[in-house]
């Protein structure tokens, strides 16, 4: 039985570093890669980058230039620490031979802590010369020794024109054009999502897919294909990078900018009850007082999603990711609270004046707890201006309200109080 033809993807890996896409930063003249080959011995390398860059088929190449290298790859979902022994094990056999082994292993951050402890001594000793791949950012996902003790090569997704030249060595591997129009063509390099890979895999199954004699248009495309899902994993980097993304524009006011990010993560499949918590975060650390109105729409918006479920209810979503990202910013709620929680943890167990305590008996009384205190609703202008502050402390200010929003009516009503308080003072 004949066997099945090897998919694109895996007949087109380069072979040469220099026949790598979209990686010209490090490639290119005076790039990290371009320097590497010209040195004498090997660093360890942590390989960073999207799904389909380059990363593995970049270790491969590597090893093809280094000759005196024995190339062993794993894979961190499948190998264990008896896989890691035997690796180890064989690159001493090696090195008492004279040959270093390249380590490469794919996916490192799934190693846990002990895991990734036990390349340490390898790699200090030179046993192996480690080269992991990662879709993670290793500043999070690896051990801050194992970092110490390699370069970081950050790989970049594929942009179109590089996306296009891997299609232009497909049709010369295939001996004939891609079956697609140009409007679809453009379509299908949407749907790779930066992802050399994927874009082979998707051209491979047009030309499955096409009739002959077909050119396949854009509606064709989309009934041919199923749409690939955005670079999204909620529980890894492209989450996180798209929340702080939303959460920077609207604390930058730009409403357009703040939608887009909002609707990558509903389309990429973030559950919108997460979306609307943090939009309610938003309300009170980035707006605060500012519009008190901000805290409100957030959790009406959240209870209309609960109601209207989806579709429907992420619109009610969007209303409120434009009303956080159009009102006044202020953050002087937040600085107020964060300096006020400092000083409570720091200032330890004081008694606040006795004015101010109850006195429900007569010891207490007798000690002067409730003496001379004022009733501030018998005052004019309903404010007494006493001192509520610990002896110890005096007068604190925290709270510093901007001249923006709402907060510009408290900032009046503030310094108004202080006026009144200076002068029951006679300051």
């Amino acid at each position: 039985m004949e066997a099945p033809a090897r998919p694109l993807a895996d007949r087109l890996r380069p072979h040469d570093v220099g026949d790598l896409v979209g990686q010209e930063h490090l490639t290119g003249e005076g790039g990290a890669i371009a320097r590497l080959l010209e040195a004498p011995d090997l660093p360890s390398l942590i390989l960073w980058g999207p799904p389909g860059t380059g990363k593995t088929s970049f270790a491969r190449a590597l090893a093809a230039s280094r000759p005196a290298y024995a190339f062993e790859p794993i894979s961190a979902i499948f190998s264990g620490v008896a896989d890691l022994k035997k690796a180890f094990e064989a690159a001493r056999l090696r090195r008492q031979m004279g040959q270093g082994t390249l380590l490469f292993v794919d996916e490192i951050h799934r190693f846990n802590k002990a895991q990734q402890d036990s390349f340490l001594p390898v790699m200090e000793d030179g046993t192996v010369t480690l080269i992991g791949a990662t879709t993670e950012n290793p500043s999070f996902a690896l051990n801050s020794a194992l970092l110490s003790r390699a370069r970081v090569l950050t790989f970049r997704s594929l942009d179109e024109a590089a996306l296009e030249r891997l299609l232009a060595r497909a049709e010369a591997n295939m001996g004939e054009p891609l079956p697609l129009t140009a409007a679809a063509r453009h379509m299908l390099l949407g749907m790779a999502d930066g992802d050399g890979r994927a874009i082979l895999t998707l051209a491979e199954d047009v030309w499955r897919a096409a009739k002959p004699g077909e050119v396949m248009d854009e509606a064709a495309l989309t009934a041919a294909l199923q749409r690939r899902a955005p670079l999204y994993d909620k529980a890894e980097d492209g989450h996180y990078n798209l929340i702080s993304a939303l959460h920077k524009c609207v604390r930058g006011s730009d409403p357009d900018a703040a939608l887009y990010y909002f609707c990558r993560m509903v389309e990429a499949g973030e559950d919108p009850r997460f979306l609307a918590r943090r939009l309610v975060r938003m309300a009170v650390e980035d707006i605060g007082l500012a519009d008190p109105q901000a805290l409100i729409h957030a959790r009406a918006a959240a209870d209309a999603y609960e109601q209207l479920g989806s579709p429907e209810g992420e619109l009610a979503l969007a209303n409120c990711v434009l009303y956080l990202a159009t009102a006044p910013k202020s953050n002087a709620a937040y600085v107020a609270f964060k300096a006020a929680s400092r000083l409570a943890k720091d200032a330890g167990s004081l008694m606040p004046p006795k004015t101010i305590l109850n006195a429900p008996t007569r010891l207490m009384k007798n000690e002067g707890y409730g003496s001379g205190y004022a009733y501030d609703h018998d005052e004019p202008h309903a404010f007494s201006g006493q001192d509520y502050w610990p002896e110890k402390l005096g007068r604190q200010n925290f709270y510093r309200p901007p001249e923006r929003g709402f907060e510009r009516e408290i900032l009046k009503r503030l310094e108004f109080w202080e006026r009144l308080r200076r002068e029951r003072k006679g300051e």
